[in-house]
């Protein structure tokens, strides 16, 4: 806030553009930490509470892999607890011609990460878990614990939840060790400073967005320029 008050005269109406430009470029000193040495698994897995769209969010990344940029990929779920949850990735995985598995067990999960060792990616669904639940989080964290590789834990938020509950999430599912996040329904909300929050709170990037139920559209991916435009639409004179 120093440099834009330095920089802007808040009586010259025709400086917005330069405190636009301020302000961004302060977003992305902040965040800029985050999104620091930022590689990427072969193993990609969506933990998060109830609700957030984690099955469609994989699913919409997973048909840009296999559909857009040619990868050889195989989705396996651990979401046994959800009526209807294999149901609806079978039929993802039939469009996208994909291999899906089903892992009833930390041992089964381990089996199946093992077959498909020569795709390029696997993704891996995941029930919801209510983050208070401690028995859910260490129940979902056995099934990580059997991996012999590394693996992008994936922590899916959403942007229409309180930001009280958003930490609350990000701390009770800590014991998991997620080292990425993703928020959805961007679209049903018109306060976004969340994702600002969340990611100065856990360190962490947030990769992608998410703005609608379009599959495999309505998701783009985040990095720090492209957030601090996101954020500051609103100060533009003709937003």
């Amino acid at each position: 806030m120093t440099a834009l008050r330095a920089q802007v005269n808040p009586k010259d109406i025709q400086r917005n553009d330069l405190a636009r430009v301020c302000l961004q470029n302060e977003i992305v000193r902040l965040v800029e930490p985050a999104y620091a040495d930022q590689g990427q698994s072969r193993l990609l897995a969506f933990i998060g509470p109830t609700g957030v769209g984690k099955t469609t969010t994989l699913a919409k990344l997973a048909a840009q892999y296999t559909l857009f940029h040619g990868k050889n990929c195989a989705v396996i779920t651990i979401d046994t607890y959800r009526i209807g949850a294999v149901e609806q990735l079978k039929i993802y995985a039939e469009i996208m011609g994909v291999p899906l598995e089903i892992a009833m067990t930390p041992r089964d999960f381990q089996e199946a990460v093992h077959r498909h060792r020569n795709k390029d990616f696997i993704f891996v669904d995941t029930a919801g878990r209510p983050s208070h639940n401690v028995e859910k989080v260490v129940e979902l964290k056995s099934y990580f614990d059997m991996l012999d590789e590394p693996a992008d834990i994936i922590l899916v938020l959403s942007c229409n939840t309180k930001y009280r509950d958003l930490v609350r999430s990000a701390r009770q599912f800590g014991p998991v060790q997620y080292s990425k996040l993703i928020f959805t329904k961007v679209d049903e909300t018109d306060t976004l400073g969340c994702i600002l929050n969340i990611i100065c709170h856990t360190g962490l990037p947030v990769t992608h967005i998410t703005d609608g139920q379009n599959v495999p559209d309505d998701i783009q991916s985040l990095y720090p320029k492209k957030l601090a435009k996101i954020l500051t639409r609103g100060v533009a004179p003709d937003a």
